[in-house]
Parts: C-alpha cells; structure tokens; sequence
C-alpha cells in the first residue's frame, strides 16, 4: 500500500510587532524618505502614467507613514497604501492632507488581504506596480507574489526596495557602536536586517520568477547622508515595537545610555553613513 503524501503546509506568517502610538510618530518623523531618483526608476520600468481618467494604480503594501506612497502618487493616476497598523494610516494620512495630496487612499491590511483587493479595484489587471518597502520581512513573499501576479497589468509588476541598511547593522564605528549598546539594553544580539540582507533577497528574486514575473533584476541608487544624534535616536524609536520601547519615564536614561556608547560624531552633520537603496523588480 502506498502512503499518502504529506499536505503542503504553508509556514506561518512572520508575527508582526506593534508599531502604534508614540512608534508611527517616530516612524513618521525620523524614517528616510526616497529620493527622486529611486521614483524615476520606478517610473521607467514600470511605465508608469499619471494621466487623471486612464492612469495607473500603484499599490504601496505596508506603506507605514507614507515615506514612499506620497511621493510616488505624483507619478500615477491614484496610489493605495495599505497597512496593518491603523496609527501608521492616520499619520499618512495627515502627511497626505498637509501635502495636499489628493489622490491618495488609505486601507487597513496585511499581505494576506491582498486576493480581497480584486473585488474593490477596477479593471481586471488594474495595477501598474506594486511596492513594497521595509516591510516585505513580515510577509509571506511566496504567496503574496502569486496573489499580486493577476492584480498587475502587462507591462507592470512589483519592486521590492530596501532603503538603506539598519543604523545598527551598518560598517562603521558608530554603527558597531550603536549595535553594542542596543544588544546590551535588550540582552540578545540586534541582527535584524529588515529584508536588506542579500541572502534574503535573492529568495524574494527566487519567488517573483516562481510567482511569474519576468526580467528580475536589481536598480541601486546610492547616495551619503548623515545622522545628527536625534535622528539616530528616533530611527533607533521607530524601529522598537511599542511594548519594548522604554517608557517616557525612561527614555532619558535609555537615551543617555546610547548617546555615551556612541563615538562623537565626526562632523558638524553627525554620523555620516552611505545609503544604498536597492529595487529589487519584476515585470509582468
């Protein structure tokens, strides 16, 4: 007698942290926004239109506060950001309003909720790119590749971007610095990469050429900047989920904590680091 074959089992999505209250308002104010080179190439392979009646829609899926949905709502017809974490949505909405962004929507969901989104958007291939920022690390990429291949129109796709490496995980003395005190502070090692390790991105590569897309490959713009004390703190903020981030009670004495593990900075500017912003895309 010959045994069944096991059922496929699909592995549990990544939980996801809270990032409400006090974390969006970091997240909001001291995350990186991009660069208009990163939405011309964006415009370039995706082709996209901003025409008002016959323009594309963009989907920004865990679009957080907005750092990429609103510059990117300049170059289609309407963009839909979407995200899990309603305190995130508020703020983008806010920075929507006070940019006089009109043409922006703003929906409560996860990568999971992406089938759902058929049913609501017109057309029956009616978006033009799908971006995904920071955020791909508490997905499920495989299926959400396959979900997003009959949502794209020809010639559309998906572009999976890392902003930039960590603070804590980048190579240079303040960063080892940074990565020592945050280790201490915790107790455990801060490894997270936050989907910017390359490793992890050539499985995101793997599963775009399984779900369907076409032409994967990478666009890289780089450029420096620099972090002045305050910012590296309210990066540090944004990226530590509400029920881990030290209570207003405590956050001078945290803060205290990193700014004396933390070299001088060595120009007026503060820490200067090199950021190399990484568009991982896929056509239909």
């Amino acid at each position: 007698m010959t045994a069944s074959p096991a059922p496929s089992v699909t592995p549990p999505a990544p939980a996801r942290p809270d990032f409400s209250g006090e974390v969006a308002a970091y997240y909001a104010e001291y995350r990186k926004g991009y660069p208009p080179p990163v939405l011309d190439a964006l415009e370039r392979l995706f082709a996209l239109d901003a025409h008002p009646g016959i323009g594309d829609l963009a989907l920004d899926l865990g679009c957080g506060t907005g750092q990429l949905a609103l510059p990117l709502a300049a170059r289609v017809r309407t963009v839909v950001g979407m995200d899990p974490e309603p305190d995130m949505l508020g703020q983008a909405r806010a920075a929507a309003e006070r940019a006089g962004v009109r043409n922006a929507l703003w929906l409560l969901g996860t990568d999971a909720d992406v089938p759902a989104l058929a049913g609501l958007l017109p057309g029956a291939r009616p978006l033009g790119v799908t971006v995904i920022g920071n955020a791909i690390h508490w997905m499920r990429p495989g299926e959400l590749f396959r979900a997003l291949y009959p949502l794209t129109r020809p010639g559309g796709g998906v572009a999976v971007i890392a902003n930039g490496t960590p603070v804590w995980a980048q190579d240079t003395d303040w960063s080892r610095a940074l990565r020592a005190a945050l280790t201490e502070h915790f107790g455990r090692p801060v490894t997270a990469s936050c989907g910017t390790d390359a490793a992890e991105r050539a499985g995101y590569a793997a599963a775009l050429e399984a779900a369907g897309f076409t032409g994967v490959g990478e666009t890289v713009v780089e450029y420096q900047d620099a972090l002045t004390p305050d910012q590296l703190l309210g990066t540090v903020y944004s990226a530590v989920p509400a029920s881990a981030l030290p209570s207003p009670e405590e956050r001078p004495a945290f803060a205290a904590r990193l700014r004396a593990a933390l070299p001088e900075p060595p120009t007026a500017d503060g820490y200067p680091e090199h950021v190399r912003v990484s568009l991982l895309t896929g056509r239909r």
